[in-house]
């Protein structure tokens, strides 16, 4: 058997979608968001928080956040998700690395997400005991096209890079 090779920097990428309900509370970056609908899901359905748990999760090679905090659990049925990314950077600290950057995209046509990145970095830096500009949170549209365009859902995308510690 070969002997695992431990590189000094792993990549992991994170994608996560929900489809929009009315009267669901809207979470989204660890932030609770004023709007009509919300994020339908078993947990409180923070689509930025588990596209960057997965990105943490598949950069350490641990499977995903459906492996580590399944569905089929009631212990995580409406669980804040800020527990879940906590967990889950225990997870890759245990496996020792830890988080270089996230680069992150949230696709949204309404609420406008500009005015809450700040509070949704700090929110997430806090948790991951890291500095704000070590978490960068964009946004954007879909131009009124496919199922987030429609406002039926959200979707996010992390990237993150995992150092050795």
């Amino acid at each position: 058997m070969r002997e695992k090779k431990r590189v000094p920097f792993r990549i992991g990428f994170g994608i996560d979608f929900h489809q929009l309900v009315i009267g669901r509370e809207f979470w989204i970056g660890g932030i609770k968001l004023e709007h009509t609908k919300g994020a339908l899901g078993h947990s409180d359905a923070d689509v930025l928080l588990h596209a960057i748990c997965d990105a943490m999760l598949g950069a350490a090679c641990l499977g995903d956040i459906g492996y580590h905090f399944p569905d089929t659990d009631n212990s995580f049925k409406d669980i804040d998700s800020k527990i879940l990314l906590k967990r889950s950077n225990d997870l890759i600290q245990k496996a020792g690395y830890q988080i270089g950057n996230i680069d992150s995209t949230v696709s949204l046509e309404l609420p406008k997400l500009k005015p809450h990145i700040p509070e949704m970095q700090k929110v997430i830096a806090e948790i991951l005991s890291l500095e704000e500009d070590q978490v960068s949170i964009k946004a954007t549209t879909s131009e009124k096209m496919g199922f987030v365009g429609r406002e039926e859902g959200v979707a996010a995308y992390a990237t993150v890079l995992l150092t050795i510690t």
